[in-house]
Order: C-alpha cells, then sequence, then structure tokens
C-alpha cells in the first residue's frame, strides 16, 4: 500500500511539473497599450466635438444631455437638448468620467458586468460607469477628454458620442 501511494505522489508530481513547464513555455497574450493622457481638450476642440454629437442627436430626434470633460475630468462644455430628462445630465457626466478617468469607453464595463462572474467586481469600481455612451477623445494618440451622452439607448448614445468624436478629425 505505500509503495502504491508513493508511486501516486511521484506520478502526479510529474504531471505537476510537465504542466506547468508547458504553461511556463506559452507566451502571455500582449496587453493592449492604454493610451497616455495628453493636453486637455481646448475649448475650441471640445465645440467641434459638441457640434459633430448635436448634429447626429437632431439628425435622428434624440433627446439627450451631451457633456465634454477635459483629461483631467474637469467640465468644459455640457448641453441638454430639448427634451432631454434631467436625470441623464448626471448619467452623461459619469459615463464621459468613466471614459477619461480610465482610458476606455464605458462601453468596456458594460460588456465586462455582462460576462458576470468575477466581473461583477466592477460594480465597485468608484468612477467606473458601466453603461455604454462614454468614449475617449482622442489627440495625437493621447486622451484629450471625453464625451458623454445620455438619454436614449445605451448603442444611441455611443453613436452621437462617436459623431462627436468623429467631427473632430
Amino acid at each position: 500500500m505505500t509503495v502504491q501511494r508513493l508511486s501516486s505522489l511521484v506520478v502526479g508530481a510529474v504531471v505537476m511539473l510537465a504542466t506547468a513547464s508547458a504553461s511556463a513555455q506559452a507566451p502571455a497574450p500582449a496587453a493592449p497599450a492604454i493610451p497616455q493622457y495628453g493636453a486637455p481638450i481646448t475649448l475650441e476642440q471640445a465645440k467641434k466635438v459638441m457640434a459633430g454629437a448635436e448634429a447626429e442627436a437632431r439628425k435622428n430626434s434624440w433627446p439627450v444631455v451631451i457633456t465634454i470633460l477635459d483629461s483631467g475630468g474637469q467640465l468644459v462644455m455640457a448641453q441638454r437638448l430639448d427634451g432631454a430628462q434631467f436625470g441623464s445630465t448626471e448619467v452623461a457626466r459619469e459615463k464621459a468620467y468613466s471614459a477619461v478617468a480610465f482610458r476606455r469607453p464605458s462601453k468596456a464595463f458594460e460588456d465586462g458586468v455582462g460576462q458576470g462572474g468575477a466581473n461583477l467586481r466592477l460594480l465597485r469600481l468608484t468612477g467606473a460607469s458601466p453603461l455604454q455612451g462614454g468614449i475617449p477623445i482622442m489627440i495625437d494618440g493621447k486622451v484629450a477628454g471625453a464625451i458623454g451622452v445620455s438619454g436614449v439607448t445605451g448603442q444611441q448614445d455611443s453613436q452621437i458620442a462617436q459623431a462627436g468624436v468623429d467631427a473632430l478629425k
């Protein structure tokens, strides 16, 4: 019985070492590059972003709130279109803050929470809005600010925000 037990332990150790050796040889997937912060968006640049976003919202008759923050998370512009619910004012700011603070679209948090499991811990991440509609504003490859839109569906909010970002190009 002792020989069987010793034999089992040896075989188990060999299997564990082989597995560890194989996994150690596999290269880890490269993490996506996180953009650096740049100079804050100027008022003139923010006006272009706002104009593009507003045009998209008006084209579709979507009553939304649009907020633009600089790279430090400070308000540059905010606009509430006629008919937009006042609750969207804070939601748009939170989406923009999430996008600039974490240098990624707020949709990344929505997708993570949607996967459930361990990703539900994202709900406790202060400042991370798990609602689609916040997008970083990139200038010269760096985060200059972010736009947040709220008032219609998350996908429509993102469509409006992207139109704003595209207007700067």
